[in-house]
């Protein structure tokens, strides 16, 4: 295998390293530290440039506020059930993350892609609430019933966590650092839900995190990894809360709670 072969088995426009010098996207590191946030670090390496100051408060308003959502979030009981079976922290948050699959830490990445198809409807002329009514009907057809980042079955009648992120979105879709599309696709969904339902059915974390993510230009695959950094802290802690507690093989439910069983019996 000749040189070029070698140095050409990876290739990355990421970081460019040798002995005394690390450069992330053609950056010195030793400019970044102290420089940038991290949220700001985050932009830089999964979409090659830094962020405007607003963009940047925006993306961190959202990291922050998916950061946990207790122990019966089934990531964050892998994390402390992990602990007490001896594992250390970055075992305890790898099998948590893990549990990030489709369904338990998917709805972002669903939603970013279930408002971008809203929104791409309404802006070839299409109006607003006929998109959100067509994109809701798509959804349910290929997908299933349930319309990603809307109604939360623990918060009624609202998540605390969703107004406050979309005012955000307002102020700066007012000051001019986003569009305000992708918020505007969104209340129309919540509209269309109400009239269907009969109810309100507001916007959940994954939907206003999501209309950030796309407002801000993320791809939804990016916005399940986000949503993974993000909810990484609130595991973190856990984990770390669980050793101090103490407590050993811990399973799902307390021992004296016996499972439903369903199988055969002896004859007796």
């Amino acid at each position: 295998m000749s040189g070029n072969d070698v140095s050409d088995w990876w290739s990355t426009a990421i970081i460019d390293m040798e002995p005394g010098r690390i450069h992330l996207r053609g950056h010195p590191i030793e400019e970044l530290i102290g420089k940038l946030t991290l949220p700001e670090t985050i932009w830089l390496m999964t979409r090659g440039e830094t962020p405007e100051e607003g963009q940047a408060r925006l993306l961190e308003a959202a990291l922050v506020a998916a950061v946990d959502h207790g122990p019966q979030a089934p990531s964050i009981a892998a994390a402390r059930m992990a602990v007490t079976c001896g594992l250390p922290l970055n075992n305890a948050m790898a099998s948590a993350v893990n549990m990030l699959g489709d369904v338990h830490g998917g709805a972002g990445e669903q939603a970013v892609e279930f408002l971008d198809g809203i929104a791409r409807t309404a802006s070839s002329g299409t109006g607003l609430a006929q998109a959100a009514s067509e994109g809701i009907d798509n959804w349910q057809h290929a997908r299933n019933a349930f319309v990603p980042g809307f109604g939360h079955r623990f918060h009624t009648p609202s998540d605390p966590r969703a107004p406050r992120l979309l005012s955000l979105v307002d102020s700066a879709a007012e000051s001019g650092v986003v569009t305000g599309q992708y918020a505007h696709a969104g209340r129309a969904v919540e509209d269309e839900l109400h009239r269907r339902k009969g109810k309100p059915v507001p916007m959940n974390i994954d939907g206003a995190t999501a209309v950030i993510f796309a407002e801000l230009g993320f791809a939804p695959p990016l916005a399940r990894g986000l949503f993974c950094l993000s909810r990484s802290v609130g595991i973190l802690a856990h984990a770390w809360e669980q050793m101090q507690q103490g407590g050993r093989n811990k399973g799902p439910t307390p021992p004296e709670y016996r499972w439903s069983y369903t199988g055969p019996r002896p004859n007796t």
